[in-house]
């Protein structure tokens, strides 16, 4: 199976910056930025009032409630249910990969892998996460173990790159396929995660720790 060698992720900024440097910007880069901040939180208002969108063909978004209610006259509980947002790809994006060009690099080591995580109080799969409460972390060889300090579990703050360790006593489910922590008190923001472990197999610990890294950004809001 493929899967793509992920860039640094952009911020609006990074994108703004790109387009005066590649000469596809007839404003300047600050004009651009808060031009494009001020569409996004209009974006943001207009959906929460219940519209839909389509980004003239880059993508479409529109606001979910999931969750089942038991009668006509219940009254939506944000603890049994919850809002969200979905975005699609649009027929110009979709259109943009006619110019991809695909250069193989080779095998990829899956010998540790995050494959998908979920935020058990939201039932959010690669998304967000909600500090002091659980999060199931699946993938391959997974189970942390290890004689050094480096092996473990981390949130990696993408503003600030602080590195937040899961304390030992916090993790709760320890196998090769899964693991199950409680998130530690994060501060609002984007993190990557980072499994670190000398897991092996074939019972004996690697020399050196692997590290596998989550490829998606997760969300503490």
């Amino acid at each position: 199976m493929a899967r793509v060698k992920s860039e640094r992720s952009l911020s609006v900024a990074d994108i703004c910056n790109s387009a005066a440097a590649r000469g596809g910007a007839d404003i300047s880069v600050p004009a651009m930025n808060h031009a494009v901040s001020l569409w996004l939180k209009e974006m943001g208002y207009s959906l929460c009032d219940g519209f839909s969108l389509n980004a003239d063909g880059w993508f479409t978004a529109s606001l979910h409630i999931k969750g089942v209610f038991d009668s006509p006259a219940e009254k939506f509980n944000p603890e049994k249910r919850r809002i969200t947002f979905e975005f699609q790809q649009g027929a110009v994006l979709r259109k943009e990969t006619e110019g991809v060009t695909v250069e193989i690099l080779g095998v990829a080591d899956a010998s540790l892998t995050i494959a998908q995580v979920t935020d058990v109080r939201t039932d959010s799969v690669n998304d967000l996460l909600t500090p002091n409460r659980n999060l199931h972390i699946s993938g391959h060889r997974l189970k942390i173990a290890g004689n050094t300090p480096a092996h473990g579990i981390y949130f990696i703050n993408q503003t600030t790159q602080e590195r937040t360790r899961v304390e030992v006593q916090d993790i709760v489910t320890n196998n090769p396929s899964e693991l199950i922590i409680v998130i530690p008190e994060l501060a609002k923001g984007t993190y990557l995660l980072e499994v670190v472990t000398q897991y092996s197999t074939g019972g004996n610990l690697l020399k050196e720790p692997k590290t596998a890294t989550l490829e998606r950004m997760l969300t503490v809001q």
